[in-house]
């Protein structure tokens, strides 16, 4: 079965979007995807990946399997599943065709998954970084979004090599150095994507 994602990131220019794009395809590399590996759309806003996966639904085919992703932008309540959160904070529908496990989120955003591989952080900014600065809390999904932002620029605010955290200049070649092994022991909405997406990937082509 072939799989696409529609994929918050990139913003609004070509060259980021492929940068997006390579980060998501080397950390689903290194989660053991290699050789099935999804396709990753990177569509800029949250809105507009809600958008181009709702597009994408009429026109695929019984083998293929499409997934949203996008940050969930704050804390969820783990009574409701990721379409109910989409419908409580952002008003977005389930479309006709979607299924419960084609959304997916980032909690409380991407950044969140650098949390759970600091040694990844440190290598990546080199000299300069400062662990300390990012909250110690084991479960990153707990973690309030500003919390994070704000942490991550404190902990880089020396690093010379690469300067002071900028999520263009500098998210998305850390996503594709994480290990997806810590990130999915410290975040379940990362593990229940990796599941689904190894589920599906071994179905076979209708």
């Amino acid at each position: 079965m072939r799989l696409t994602i529609y994929a918050e990131g990139g913003g609004d220019t070509k060259a980021l979007r492929t940068e997006c794009r390579m980060g998501f395809r080397e950390f689903f590399r290194k989660a053991g995807l290699a050789g099935r590996m999804p396709r990753v759309s990177a569509c800029g806003s949250r809105r507009q990946a809600y958008e181009d996966f709702c597009n994408a639904l009429g026109k695929h085919g019984s083998n293929r399997f499409i997934a949203l992703l996008v940050d969930s932008e704050g804390p969820v309540n783990e009574a409701v599943d990721p379409w109910s959160h989409l419908r409580e904070r952002d008003s977005w529908t389930k479309p006709s065709g979607a299924t419960e496990d084609t959304a997916h989120l980032m909690v409380q955003c991407m950044e969140a998954w650098f949390f759970a591989d600091k040694e990844a952080l440190a290598k990546y900014f080199g000299q300069g970084f400062r662990p300390n600065a990012l909250s110690m809390r084991p479960e990153v999904e707990a973690i309030p979004k500003g919390d994070i932002e704000q942490g991550l620029k404190n902990a880089t605010r020396e690093c010379e090599r690469k300067g002071q955290y900028n999520k263009g200049r500098h998210s998305f070649a850390i996503l594709a150095q994480l290990d997806p092994a810590k990130v999915v022991a410290a975040s379940p909405y990362a593990r229940r994507l990796m599941q689904i997406l190894r589920q599906k990937s071994t179905q076979p082509n209708t």
